[in-house]
């Protein structure tokens, strides 16, 4: 059976993991467990392309314009699908149609993994910002404001990619955990999966899922650059951590049926805050 990729990608403390724990929880999806990395994710597990300290360093890694890989770099060559399907092959379960990978750096690479692997689907994950600061702040030195630039330039360039992806849907954080199971049906379906043999109906995640928003108060807050409000704006977030309907379609996708299935379930329906 010839697998297709699923990867996710978001900032640290955005959710990935959550999203690629529920995401496997389907049948026909298969994820990296086990591994001896950091959060099962793929990005340490392959040879192709190189990854040190620097690449994918939170709250810094998308001022780093290395790290955005696009179609026609140095590392658009069969090389490195080849190299990349090489390493990663033992790391996944055998006869899974869906292979899901989980990198934060994967929100600035979907347009080279697109062009390697073109009927690769893309998760798009985001949080709030001022959560994002917060919740990453532990591994950084950088202050809130440069974390938040950081959390605007990583979606700028994320948002740009995305409109010349074939397959993506956006997945917030704050829908997420509001929803899993609304997150869990609109995966299967984004995959042209049942998210249960037989049923049609998700089951609710084997995890429990907490909002992580509500560790910190996010109504205290300097004024935000109008650049960093733009990008915000996008996404449906406002100021002091409010979060409102997230502005145009969460997905895109070839297929009309596809697209209809999935909004159908996502997003889930929210008041605005």
């Amino acid at each position: 059976m010839r697998h297709r990729y699923l990867f996710i990608g978001g900032l640290h403390r955005s959710g990935t993991s959550l999203a690629a724990r529920i995401a496997g929880t389907i049948p026909g999806m298969g994820t990296i467990t086990h591994a001896p990395v950091p959060e099962n994710e793929g990005v340490y597990l392959q040879g192709a392309i190189p990854h040190d300290a620097r690449a994918g360093e939170p709250g810094a890694f998308a001022f780093d314009p290395a790290q955005h890989l696009v179609e026609g770099g140095p590392y658009d060559r069969l090389e490195t699908r080849e190299r990349i399907e090489a390493d990663w092959a033992p790391w996944f379960p055998d006869g899974v149609p869906w292979r899901v990978e989980k990198s934060p750096v994967n929100l600035l690479r979907t347009r080279l993994y697109q062009q390697l692997f073109p009927l690769s689907q893309f998760v798009i994950v985001t949080r709030h910002p001022l959560a994002v600061a917060r919740a990453t702040a532990k591994w950084s030195a950088r202050g809130e404001a440069e974390l938040v630039a950081h959390w605007a330039r990583a979606h700028e360039i994320a948002l740009e990619d995305a409109g010349r992806l074939h397959a993506r849907l956006i997945l917030r954080y704050e829908d997420l955990v509001a929803d899993p199971d609304a997150a869990r049906r609109a995966l299967a379906a984004f995959c042209d999966l049942a998210p249960d043999p037989g049923s049609g109906l998700a089951t609710a995640p084997a995890e429990p899922v907490r909002d992580g928003n509500r560790d910190y108060d996010l109504s205290e807050t300097a004024p935000l650059p109008e650049a960093v409000r733009a990008v915000m704006l996008r996404l449906g977030y406002g100021p002091h951590g409010a979060v409102g309907p997230l502005p145009g379609a969460a997905v895109a996708h070839p297929l009309r049926a596809v697209c209809e299935a999935v909004a159908a379930q996502w997003p889930p329906r929210r008041a605005e805050n």
